[in-house]
């Protein structure tokens, strides 16, 4: 059973996590400054100050280290768009900052790392990506075409778009494809 500590020990301990130093720490406790800097470096070998500090330390540490559950509802939020991030843009009057949600491919891309955390993903999570891939794309073209001038073009891309997008259901799953995938898995492909 460890030795419970002191309150002037528990001080010195907490101003030592914060500060690193043991001499100005032990000052802080209430120790005398003629002996703060020998005081300081004996409590630091005292078996209850050490201990006291370590776990200190440990639950600290893990506060500061992302872990598994946390990383996947960050890759989740950034994957729905939910996660904004700060982008400096030049004005008329020089820079200003502002939030968006992260582009397409950033949103992609997190559901592939979320998706390779899940090996038996079924064909319709596939197609969904697919989908999504295919809307990335149209918009790409879509920008393309209207920076080049070219009107029918984007006039075709925005009616597939609008095609895609009416093809979703609420839950954002298009019926056409939960169709093929269903027919897929059915057929044994």
């Amino acid at each position: 059973m460890s030795k419970k500590l002191t309150p002037r020990q528990k001080k010195f301990a907490d101003n030592y996590i914060e500060s690193g130093n043991a001499t100005q720490s032990a000052i802080k406790a209430g120790y005398s400054k003629k002996t703060a800097r020998v005081i300081g470096q004996e409590n630091l070998l005292k078996p209850a100050i050490k201990t006291y500090i370590e776990k200190k330390m440990k639950e600290i540490e893990s506060h500061k280290i992302m872990d598994a559950k946390e990383a996947m509802e960050l890759l989740t939020r950034i994957a729905r768009g939910e996660e904004r991030e700060t982008v400096v843009v030049g004005t008329a009057d020089g820079l200003a900052s502002t939030t968006k949600e992260a582009d397409l491919k950033t949103r992609i891309n997190a559901t592939k790392e979320i998706l390779k955390r899940y090996p038996d993903n079924d064909k319709l999570v596939e197609q969904q990506i697919r989908k999504v891939k295919a809307e990335a794309e149209l918009q790409e073209l879509r920008v393309k075409s209207v920076k080049e001038g070219n009107t029918q073009v984007e006039d075709k891309l925005a009616e597939l778009m609008e095609k895609i997008q009416g093809e979703v259901k609420e839950d954002g799953v298009d019926s056409n494809i939960h169709k093929e995938t269903n027919g897929n898995v059915e057929n044994g492909s």
